[in-house]
């Protein structure tokens, strides 16, 4: 999404007229999720993607068309036939697309806030309206591959942000709970605040997707279909050990997406220099900094910890802090005879089985990598079949759909 980003708030702020399509809603195996965009400027000039090349050119013909008539439409692309270059999704799901123009500051002065929000891994939710698609509109039998049926949209926007905090949750936590403002309207006082009220909790469960209200935003209601995609700060990586193996995982880290710290006790070692890719380099003993991120609730589900120093006496207690944490993968570098001493340090320790057995070590899948490189792409090849719960077979070996 960066490149996006950048291009899309340098047309806004060179006055540029563009239309920006959104992906609201998927089924079967669409190849991309709800929220993706693509945006297509007055002179055909084209970033971003929806597909991954299947309905690409169909998209850039209907928003230069929204552009030119300066109404909003939503289209519906389906499954393609054997024609190959027929217009539609020859992976056989479908997708749902909003094509907004960009034209005044209506639609633009909440879209650039959601994509500085992006850009600068802020929560922030941003709500199109959507007209409700009759079934008349899709045409699943067509001949020539293309089931795109189009409506009328209104497309306005609602950019949802962080006001400050409110009173503490019920869960006894004690943690406040986020307020929301809400930057543009809908036209009824009531949608706006149901439709802010929810996106907020979207925001904190990291998703994106439609919502149906009455024409007065009653929740119970039906008519008025509210799409919410999501900005949510990225997943943390935090390496311990600043090696010449942690320099590769935080490149490849910072590729995929996480805000990468690396931390080592010796100075001498952990350099911003030595680690270019990471958001930020740690001078301290890596149990102490884990500690206060858990204490300071900045370590979830989501977070990826790779101990890599293979040294028993940094290994250990920062493996019995990230046991007790909430991270959601937890990996240790070393030989099978390292990780058999760090066990057994563990449960003299007083670490349970339990505990021990969260630990992915020796860290990664049996690629045969030996180099930095190859072990990082181990690693996280053991991250993402951790997170997606995979079968780490070859796709040509199984069947059913890809994307779950």
């Amino acid at each position: 999404m960066a490149e996006l980003e950048q291009t899309l708030l340098r047309w806004i702020h060179a006055g540029r007229r563009f239309s920006v399509a959104i992906v609201v809603e998927t089924w079967s195996s669409a190849p991309r999720p709800a929220g993706a965009m693509m945006a297509v400027a007055a002179d055909g000039q084209a970033v971003g993607s929806l597909s991954g090349g299947c309905v690409e050119s169909a998209v850039h013909e209907l928003a230069l068309e929204v552009l030119e008539t300066g109404q909003a439409k939503l289209a519906h692309y389906g499954t393609s036939d054997d024609e190959a270059y027929a217009v539609g999704l020859a992976c056989g799901g479908q997708i749902e697309t909003l094509v907004i123009p960009v034209v005044d500051e209506e639609t633009s002065v909440p879209l650039e806030g959601y994509l500085r929000a992006l850009g600068e891994s802020r929560p922030a939710a941003l709500a199109v309206e959507l007209p409700v698609i009759h079934e008349a509109a899709v045409d699943d039998d067509d001949d020539d591959g293309d089931d795109s049926g189009e409506a009328a949209a209104t497309g306005r926007l609602l950019l949802i942000e962080p006001s400050g905090t409110g009173d503490s949750d019920d869960d006894l936590t004690g943690k406040l709970k986020p307020l929301w403002r809400g930057s543009g309207s809908f036209g009824h006082p009531r949608l706006d605040e149901h439709v802010i009220t929810d996106a907020g909790a979207m925001i904190a469960q990291g998703r994106s997707g439609v919502r149906e209200y009455d024409s007065s935003g009653r929740r119970l209601g039906a008519g008025t279909r509210v799409f919410v995609t999501t900005s949510v700060p990225p997943s943390r990586l935090l390496i311990f050990g600043a090696i010449d193996y942690a320099a590769a995982l935080s490149r490849l880290g910072r590729f995929l997406g996480y805000k990468v710290t690396v931390c080592d006790a010796r100075p001498i070692f952990a350099t911003a220099e030595r680690f270019p890719d990471a958001d930020e380099v740690i001078v301290s003993w890596p149990h102490r900094y884990l500690a206060e991120e858990v204490q300071a609730g900045r370590i979830d589900g989501s977070t990826v910890i790779a101990v890599l120093t293979h040294d028993l006496k940094f290994d250990v207690p920062v493996l019995l802090e990230a046991v007790r944490s909430d991270a959601g993968y937890i990996g240790a570098l070393g030989s099978r005879r390292t990780h058999s001493l760090r066990v057994e340090a563990m449960t003299q320790a007083g670490a349970s089985s339990a505990e021990i057995e969260q630990i992915h070590g020796p860290i990664g899948l049996d690629l045969g990598a030996r180099s930095p490189e190859a072990t990082a792409i181990s690693i996280f090849a053991e991250v993402l079949l951790e997170f997606a719960k995979g079968s780490g077979r070859s796709l040509r070996r199984t069947t059913g759909p890809i994307h779950a």
